[in-house]
């Protein structure tokens, strides 16, 4: 983590979970860390009491719901104007609603999770990219937490995905036409897809994995520690894809 030291990271979806690890692990490590989430005083508290105190001044939380375009560019700008921009963007936050695709009456649930998981990538990559190649040698690291659902279709009996899965089959996809337009731009960034299996998370609260106790679960800090795994790449290394799941996952 040498060459990112002192760098400036910015981790959505950063209140709890997977989010929240990230900023654990990326401050712990010689990272400025940024954190945007829609629960700005949860957030403050779940990952500074985390940090170790000597760090904890590394760590910044600023409100954002990455689904609004505007809320976007306004913490942007604020990091723009605060550190100069930034070199790291890891894409966390996502959301999945307990419905169907036929259900009556949901289309606010299905809007959200499209908003939120497919293009608050979209604004948050747009953002970052204006302030990444501006800075230093035009290198950055965009890294977006996909899921094995973007890769096949769980069966879990009883549970409707709904929506996710064709979600996190687009991030798939946008991760490579991201890859091309970043060449196209002649620039180094790199981008990385992410892929756990399930993670123990408030995104699997309250679903049937929830209470199934033989179910195996990756915890926060597994995919966290994997997103360490990708930036420590050299500088001339590009891990395009990374699924990581629990030993007996049978997805």
């Amino acid at each position: 983590m040498e060459r990112w030291q002192n760098k400036v990271a910015v981790v959505t979806g950063a209140s709890s979970g997977i989010g929240a690890a990230i900023c654990k692990t990326l401050v712990e490590n010689g990272m400025i860390v940024v954190g945007l989430a829609r629960r700005l005083v949860k957030m403050k508290i779940t990952v500074s009491k985390s940090i170790c105190q000597d760090r904890q001044h590394n760590f910044h939380a600023f409100k954002c719901d990455v689904s609004n375009e505007d809320s976007v560019k306004e913490a942007f700008a604020w990091i723009e104007e605060k550190f100069g921009g930034i070199d790291v963007l890891i894409n966390n936050a996502g959301v999945v609603k307990q419905t169907t695709i036929l259900a009556e009456k949901n289309s606010e649930e299905l809007l959200s999770t499209i908003n939120t998981n497919v293009l608050g990538v979209v604004w948050c990559t747009r953002e970052a990219f204006r302030s990444m190649r501006h800075r230093g040698d035009g290198s950055g690291h965009v890294i977006i937490i996909n899921s094995v659902a973007g890769h096949v279709i769980p069966h879990i009996p009883g549970l409707s995905l709904n929506i996710y899965p064709p979600s996190k089959h687009a991030i798939t996809a946008m991760t490579e036409v991201l890859r091309q337009e970043l060449i196209n731009e002649n620039t180094k960034i790199k981008v990385t897809s992410l892929s756990p299996g399930a993670v123990r998370t408030e995104l699997s609260s309250g679903t049937e994995l929830e209470f199934v106790p033989e179910t195996p679960m990756l915890e926060g800090e597994d995919v966290a520690n994997a997103v360490l795994f990708c930036l420590q790449t050299p500088p001339h290394v590009q891990i395009h894809e990374l699924i990581i799941k629990p030993v007996g996952e049978m997805v």
